[in-house]
């Protein structure tokens, strides 16, 4: 176990200090009903996508670390519905084969609908990253049915100059063709340094006006954009129809702005989810990147997920 769990996924968050953040679902406001057929079904289609509810392991590393079986099992006994995945490499999960891994989600009554990965570029040892070993790790989520794959984090290497940001959007869209070829859809997770200018530019809009809009698309960090001062909804505007995922956490009101279970802190959500059918939202995720109490974290999330809206 102990050598995936040191996998590129871990290292990157434990190392820098930053988190993916997982995503969920809430009911979406809206501020009337459509009287065209086809805004009706498309509103339809996102109120039923809202009623299942993710979780993005990461957030129980510690738990899984200690019992497997057992925390996949009381994520489902929460009521999540399906989950994104880490610590994929060498074609196992957690010391587990990938087959065996989705097996013990499938019996639990859970979806494996979208997975994190590395890149590779300074890391690449482990096979499963999108330097080393990708196809491979596309066909094993194309066996399990996963719907989407993610790039997960840059290590602060391979982001300092603008121009490995112009080399990193060669790898994604080759990436994305790969995963396309596979019937999955590519994306790119974000953190808060892609929004922080760098040589002129914003990082985050180069990646995107950069690769093919429909090999790479956009797994939005919530929580990240908004501690990095952007606002999501004109990020919304600025790529409709490319922010298929979506990680979710709330934000505590402290000058610290911690991570905190959705619902109690201060990023107002139902505007947000009121947006999903622009963004083009298909999924989103639970996580709580740093917790005292992670399986108390999710429950009380779930929970307050239920009655937001």
């Amino acid at each position: 176990k102990s050598s995936v769990m040191n996998t590129t996924r871990r290292k990157f968050i434990i190392n820098s200090g930053l988190a993916a953040a997982g995503a969920f679902v809430l009911p979406a406001c809206t501020s009337g009903t459509s009287t065209s057929s086809a805004g009706e079904l498309a509103q339809e289609a996102v109120s039923e996508t809202k009623k299942k509810v993710g979780l993005q392991l990461y957030t129980l590393r510690n738990e899984i670390n200690v019992d497997l079986p057992g925390t996949i099992k009381q994520v489902a006994d929460t009521g999540y519905n399906y989950l994104e995945l880490f610590g994929y490499g060498n074609r196992s999960y957690f010391g587990m084969p990938a087959a065996e891994f989705y097996q013990l989600i499938k019996d639990n009554g859970l979806e494996a609908r979208s997975s994190h990965h590395g890149s590779g570029v300074l890391n690449n040892e482990v096979q499963g990253s999108l330097s080393n070993g990708w196809e491979q790790a596309v066909e094993d989520a194309a066996s399990a049915g996963q719907q989407f794959m993610a790039l997960a984090y840059l290590q602060e290497g391979e982001r300092d100059t603008l121009d490995k940001y112009k080399k990193l959007t060669e790898l994604l869209n080759k990436a994305g063709q790969v995963c396309k070829d596979a019937g999955i859809q590519f994306c790119y997770h974000n953190h808060a340094f892609e929004f922080e200018e760098l040589e002129g530019e914003i990082p985050m809009y180069h990646i995107l006006d950069n690769t093919d809009p429909e090999l790479v698309k956009m797994e939005l960090d919530i929580y990240w954009i908004t501690r990095a001062g952007f606002n999501t909804l004109e990020f919304f505007d600025k790529y409709p129809g490319r922010v298929p995922l979506w990680h979710v956490k709330d934000m505590d009101n402290t000058p610290e702005q911690k991570f905190a279970e959705v619902g109690t802190g201060v990023i107002d959500f139902n505007s947000i989810f009121a947006q999903a059918e622009k963004a083009g939202m298909k999924s989103f995720f639970v996580e709580q990147d740093v917790s005292q109490a992670p399986i108390e974290s999710i429950k009380l999330s779930y929970k307050n997920i239920q009655s937001i809206g």
